[in-house]
């Protein structure tokens, strides 16, 4: 049975494009909205609501959910359209009338929004930990190599000295800042919106800050409007967040496709790492590199749906709101993969020292060069001109 049902069938055609993805999705939230369902059974009970045999047979339930959703055998029908009416409808089974009363005080517009916070809160926290490994990973990559010399480039032409330490720095410096992104958008997602309703509060006095210390939430989200209203925001921002990274990623990625490119070959990956063709017996491909570098464009993409779906929207809630679930769920797992892959790039690629030194050619120096003069007295502008003429014609 629906959680809004009144005794009208719903027209199976209107059923199926309604419930959407939503019966294979919410695999991902049932974890959450039992913890949530949990929190809000207790409160219950503690102000009159739920006797304390009932707050028990609800967490018994619960419980079981839980122990089945881990071993894969909870079902969300299609028919449930959700885990929320799910998790409500295998209650009422289990543990008889009493399911019917998990729903007091609440609204499914405030129970995914729950499930959704504290699933994000996880994956943040799931992400931070992998973007340490990987910036540790890259500083010993750094490390090992902190004598090699390799060509720098602008216009992708070789331009100044760099090396494999200053190359591969620059990627824990980005992804230091974007642990610092990771952290902003943890404090915004870390709010309490259970509570809220449909989007204008509940007629009971419910106890807020409860719910709030048992999940965990750093404060409490005290405007219901603003509640629903944060939703497309919050999780915008997120996935702007996780952008940032897979930018990061996508630049090295574009950076390693050239460095191991033949004909440069400063770096290389083992063979296990690389694909081939099926036409051309020659082909050695570096798929994985362009996996990384398309992966920006994936989970950019994912951004721009949350922002313009919710966009242009009144106040409060609106079921435009369950197409965004995917997006936030792609954007984490899409993310996670990719962070975890570059972890591996960066144990395996090795440094090929003579190709690295046999690229270190003259015109690299040109600048240095200019400030040999510079350091004489030569203005910039003649040391330039100088040097340039060795070069070949002024520009």
């Amino acid at each position: 049975m629906k959680l809004w049902q009144k005794g009208t069938a719903l027209n199976k055609e209107v059923e199926t494009f309604t419930a959407g993805k939503d019966s294979v999705l919410d695999h991902e939230l049932v974890p959450f909205d039992c913890l949530a369902s949990k929190a809000h059974a207790r409160m219950l009970g503690k102000i009159g609501i739920l006797t304390e045999t009932e707050v028990a047979d609800l967490l018994s339930g619960l419980d079981i959910i839980l122990e089945l959703h881990a071993k894969g055998q909870f079902e969300i029908r299609p028919e449930d359209e959700d885990c929320h009416t799910a998790i409500e409808n295998f209650l009422i089974l289990t543990i008889g009338k009493v399911g019917e009363k998990i729903h007091t005080g609440r609204s499914r517009n405030d129970q995914v929004l729950t499930a959704l916070r504290l699933y994000s809160k996880a994956k943040i926290a799931e992400i931070i930990s992998e973007v340490k490994k990987l910036v540790e990973v890259i500083r010993t990559f750094g490390e090992k190599n902190s004598d090699v010399a390799i060509p720098g480039f602008t216009h992708t032409r070789k331009a100044m000295p760099s090396s494999v330490m200053m190359w591969a720095s620059a990627f824990k410096d980005a992804l230091s800042d974007d642990q610092d992104l990771l952290n902003c958008a943890l404090k915004l997602v870390d709010q309490n919106p259970l509570g809220t309703g449909a989007g204008y509060g509940v007629p009971l006095a419910l106890d807020r800050q409860m719910t709030t210390k048992e999940l965990h939430f750093a404060r409490l989200q005290t405007n219901p409007i603003y509640a629903q209203n944060s939703r497309g925001k919050f999780d915008g921002f997120v996935l702007s967040v996780l952008s940032q990274i897979m930018f990061d990623i996508n630049k090295m990625a574009s950076d390693l496709i050239l460095f191991t490119m033949p004909g440069l070959e400063y770096f290389s990956l083992p063979d296990e790492f690389l694909t081939g063709s099926s036409i051309m017996p020659q082909k050695i491909n570096p798929d994985v590199l362009e996996l990384l570098r398309a992966g920006y464009h994936e989970v950019f993409a994912y951004e721009m749906q949350v922002r313009n779906t919710t966009v242009n929207l009144i106040s409060s809630y609106h079921r435009d709101m369950q197409t965004t679930k995917e997006a936030v769920f792609r954007g984490f797992s899409s993310t996670l993969i990719a962070i975890r892959i570059s972890e591996l790039v960066f144990q395996k690629l090795s440094v090929n020292r003579e190709k690295c030194q046999a690229a270190m050619t003259d015109e690299l120096f040109a600048t240095a060069k200019v400030y040999e003069l510079v350091q004489k007295g030569v203005s910039f502008r003649e040391a330039y001109r100088q040097i340039s003429r060795e070069f070949g014609e002024e520009k």
